[in-house]
């Protein structure tokens, strides 16, 4: 698809090209976003160019799938590159959860289904044990319910790259990778820094997310949602996903696009000179320091049963 509003880059290595630019799920079920509106951004977002929808299985308990569902009718389904998340852990938790949302979201399939929430060093080898989530997306892949695997976290790079090492040790390579890459993220715990040279030698699409981190990294008054966007497009992200919850938003992507130009390294310098002192110890990064972004850890059960090997060794 071209559009003279977006630009397209490749998906790492599945011959996919996607838009620049991402539609953040989230924001679609938020209590001042009723369903019209969500709708329209979403069709609007598509009609200008955005070919990249992002959900999950938990955003607003399911009320964001429903809403990309429906605004996906009519033809617009073939029109974009559909991902979401899943949470859970154990093989059948996960293969409740995609089915449930291939149900929301009202398709037979979608093209980009990721591990939500790599938060914590023991998640890896749960996901990859023998009866783990990934067994379960590895049969959906084998069915026809999705066509590429990924996934997602927010906590620390290290957690990322053991991520990948673990998925290596099994023969497995994933096709994206979700993380938050932002104007603060280079002072403090650095995905940029650390995950992405990585992903960048394994040709794995690299999904940007929380370049203003829902606004937050905005009060730090230190640079605009345009210095934002600009940033995460100068990465070698394959799409920066942004929340929108106005039209006014969906312009402001479209004008980040349209005035990106690859920066220097003197720029990207000068940018960051203007966020080190607030980006340096992770108080405008919520999501690196606390628990409330964390959904998995206020909803454990979202996860599933740990391995039954587990609990066999502790009964011993």
């Amino acid at each position: 698809m071209s559009n003279s509003e977006m630009q397209y880059r490749e998906l790492g290595s599945t011959g996919e090209r996607v838009s620049a630019i991402g539609l953040g799920g989230w924001h679609l079920s938020l209590k001042h976003v009723d369903e019209a509106l969500a709708i329209r951004l979403v069709r609007t977002a598509i009609d200008r160019g955005i070919t990249f929808m992002d959900n999950c299985w938990d955003y607003n308990y399911g009320a964001s799938e429903s809403r990309m569902g429906k605004a996906l009718r009519d033809g617009y389904r073939d029109k974009v590159f559909l991902m979401t998340k899943i949470d859970g852990r154990s093989k059948e938790e996960a293969a409740k959860q995609l089915d449930e949302s291939l149900q929301r979201l009202q398709v037979d399939h979608v093209d980009l289904v990721q591990h939500h929430e790599i938060l914590r060093f023991e998640d890896p080898n749960r996901i990859f044990e023998p009866e783990g989530a990934h067994a379960a997306l590895l049969e959906a892949k084998q069915a026809g319910k999705l066509r590429f695997i990924g996934f997602t976290g927010h906590k620390d790079p290290a957690i990322h790259l053991h991520m990948v090492e673990v998925a290596e040790r099994r023969g497995f390579h994933f096709d994206t990778v979700q993380m938050p890459l932002n104007v603060m993220d280079a002072h403090y715990r650095s995905f940029a820094k650390m995950v992405v040279p990585e992903l960048v030698k394994r040709n794995i699409g690299i999904l940007g997310m929380k370049s203003m981190a829902n606004g937050i990294l905005l009060r730090s008054q230190t640079v605009t949602p345009i210095e934002c966007l600009h940033y995460a497009l100068n990465l070698p992200t394959s799409v920066v996903i942004t929340g929108i919850d106005r039209l006014e938003l969906l312009d402001q992507a479209f004008e980040a696009v349209r005035t990106f130009q690859p920066m220097t390294d003197e720029q990207v310098q000068t940018l960051l000179a203007k966020t080190a002192e607030a980006g340096a110890n992770g108080e405008y990064e919520p999501f690196k320091t606390s628990s409330i972004f964390d959904g998995t850890a206020q909803h454990p059960d979202w996860l599933g049963k740990e391995p039954q090997r587990i609990q066999q060794l502790m009964m011993a």
